[in-house]
């Protein structure tokens, strides 16, 4: 016999048995679902009811002489997997497991089900768009954003397993100003062909490009000042302009040949700022040259993407440009429908919703998990010049989305909490409250580097290609170190799926609400709770297994009685619960928290028991089958954050 998931199978025994002592014992008390909780030590019972603290403010009696009555009713030679039932403490109901015939059903099903064990899928399998990394194209991919497409793709792929269909869908953020800057100083430029990595020189040119426009802007405003006798506007614009030439000083120096070029050509321009508005103004209407410039650099950017995002094994299925939706349609539908309720109005001939007052006449608060006294604030719609913003835009996106999903996960910063919910209040204005609820924004907190303050306008970022770079030659030295009689190849082939992953695991495995600070010691960890230390632990469950070199032909299961093998089988047994957990709360950094408990079990026991030589065939050959189950579970759990399980390290 196999189970998907042994651990729930136990735990469906115990509430029958539990129910047909209420009902034997107590038939008069109608109660709801059992709920069974683990046990804070296996020598208690693997699982535990609290019921009879609920039973005894009804009945008026104590919950022990309760929980004596009830166990007394229950028949164990009626189940399987249940060996004992005991009442413990001021009233609980402890259950204790067959480790014999529980450990026999685990390791069996494993053995089994292989690369599919725990993977458990639905009832009500979806159609779901996970919408994630949507950098802008307009530099590389910096450490403090590789967050995004590792949870992600993370996400994904656990939702994937979980037997939904699933799109991955990156969304091309090419219309508003800072696109057009970048177009603009390509085009200065003489749209040359790049000369190194794509994103990389186009990086360079919104750089030094927007740090040019900015110093002729802030020259212009100190100008007005002097006209218009405001003292305090040239304070400001003194101040600005020192800061800005200070960054000018800093990008002259970094790319000199660039800086002249782009000094000179832009120093063409009476206006460059009207410039760029003018550009902008054109690709947003849609107009042939502006679209092919603007497309033209934003490919370029993106193609370096591609690669970047090919090396860690993150993949799209779908582009979706920003500015495809402006050009049908789809936006101006948006406003259209947006000024037919009566959440819409003008200030200062600007459209601006009111979301506050779709939260009070929907009676949204409690839905949204709003507090009484949180109110929203209005969300400008549209610009005075006619071009829309970025959230106007993303609610037209989101309507496409909807079209060709049930549901709609959104991996964004926390600092767009506000956009994302004054985007989901909209959608409940226009009536499409099955949209709204089924609109989710996956968000997740910075990347930090001690020591380091990142600044896109003053190029100071350390690019996701750089920190990847890094941790595969830091992976190579430490190979090295630890296996000098390695092949050269070899040791690059490790150093590559060892530095990878450890940048995975790193940027998955903390909880998305918090803070990941990023250190080398922590990434690269041999030692606990990295990529390498779990890859290690694979390898040398491996290792064992090819020294066995037999399959195991009479495993005792029933041998396996050390507290440290059975808590390796529970965690086994366990793996399908917290795969079905970190699925439906979306908390990837779970799986990689379990690899690390289960390494560090796996490690312990290892280092405590032999495997091959235990004292008996019997026990050798339940060992090996422990040993062969731990290796396939700890490869489907690191599966499932994209990281590699090698066989040699």
């Amino acid at each position: 016999m196999i189970s998907q998931n042994p651990f729930d199978q136990f735990r469906q025994e115990c509430q029958t048995a539990l129910a047909n002592a209420l009902n034997k014992t107590l038939p008069e008390i109608k109660h709801q679902a059992i709920t069974l909780n683990k046990t804070p030590n296996i020598e208690y019972g693997q699982l535990a009811s609290s019921l009879c603290f609920e039973l005894a403010k009804k009945l008026h009696q104590k919950p022990l002489s309760l929980a004596e009555q009830l166990v007394g009713a229950i028949d164990k030679s009626s189940f399987n997997l249940i060996e004992k039932v005991a009442p413990a403490g001021a009233g609980y109901i402890n259950f204790h497991v067959n480790f014999a015939k529980f450990s026999a059903l685990t390791l069996e099903s494993v053995k089994k089900l292989g690369f599919e064990y725990g993977f458990v899928k639905t009832a009500e399998p979806k159609k779901i768009i996970v919408e994630h990394t949507s950098v802008n194209p307009l530099h590389p991919i910096h450490i403090g954003q590789a967050r995004n497409p590792l949870l992600g793709d993370a996400l994904a792929r656990i939702l994937q397993y979980r037997g939904h269909e699933v799109s991955r869908h990156y969304y091309i953020d090419d219309v508003g100003r800072q696109s057009s800057v970048v177009a603009y100083g390509y085009a200065k430029l003489g749209r040359p062909k790049p000369t190194e990595k794509a994103d990389l020189f186009v990086g360079k040119i919104y750089t030094v490009t927007s740090c040019l426009v900015e110093i002729n802007r802030l020259k212009k405003a100190r100008e007005l000042a002097i006209a218009v006798h405001s003292a305090d506007d040239l304070v400001k614009a003194n101040k600005e302009i020192d800061e800005w030439m200070s960054i000018a000083a800093e990008l002259k120096e970094k790319y000199p040949v660039l800086f002249e070029a782009l000094m000179m050509k832009i120093g063409e321009d009476e206006n460059p700022e009207e410039e760029i508005n003018r550009l902008n103004r054109a690709y947003e209407d849609g107009e042939p040259n502006a679209k092919q410039l603007i497309r033209q650099v934003s490919d370029l950017c993106l193609d370096g993407f591609r690669e970047t995002m090919k090396r860690v094994g993150v993949t799209y299925d779908s582009w979706d440009w920003e500015s495809d939706f402006v050009w049908s349609t789809q936006v101006s539908d948006v406003l259209q429908k947006l000024k037919a309720t009566p959440f819409v109005f003008s200030e200062k001939g600007v459209l601006e919703f009111d979301a506050e007052k779709v939260v009070q006449v929907l009676s949204l608060k409690a839905k949204l998990g709003l507090s009484e006294n949180n109110e929203v604030p209005p969300l400008t719609l549209g610009r005075a010049d006619g071009t829309s913003l970025y959230t106007t835009r993303d609610i037209a996106y989101t309507l496409w989305k909807f079209k060709q999903a049930q549901k709609v996960i959104n991996v964004i910063g926390m600092e767009q909490s506000l956009a994302q919910l004054q985007l989901k209040i909209a959608l409940y204005a226009m009536g499409y409250s099955e949209y709204a609820e089924n609109l989710v924004h996956f968000a997740y907190n910075l990347v930090t580097l001690p020591g380091y303050k990142m600044s896109s306008r003053r190029g100071h970022y350390i690019t996701f290609d750089d920190v990847l770079s890094e941790a595969v030659q830091r992976a190579y030295e430490e190979v090295s170190k630890r296996s000098p009689l390695l092949s050269e190849e070899e040791k690059r082939k490790i150093a590559d799926f060892v530095g990878l992953g450890a940048v995975r695991y790193a940027l998955v495995d903390v909880d998305p609400s918090k803070p990941v600070v990023f250190t080398w010691e922590r990434v690269l960890n041999f030692e606990t709770n990295s990529a390498p230390y779990v890859q290690y632990t694979h390898a040398r469950a491996c290792s064992i297994l090819r020294k066995a070199a037999r399959e195991p032909e009479k495993p005792a299961f029933g041998l396996l009685t050390e507290k440290l093998e059975r808590e390796l089988i529970l965690a086994l047994a366990g793996f399908p619960d917290m795969f079905i957990e970190a699925t439906e709360y979306h908390k990837p950094n779970m799986i990689a928290d379990y690899t690390n408990s289960l390494a560090d079990k796996f490690n312990t026991f290892y280092n405590a028991y032999p495997v091959i030589k235990a004292e008996s065939q019997e026990l050798s050959d339940a060992r090996i089958t422990l040993t062969q189950a731990i290796q396939t579970v700890m490869h489907n759990a690191l599966n499932l954050i994209g990281v590699v399980a090698p066989e040699k390290m």
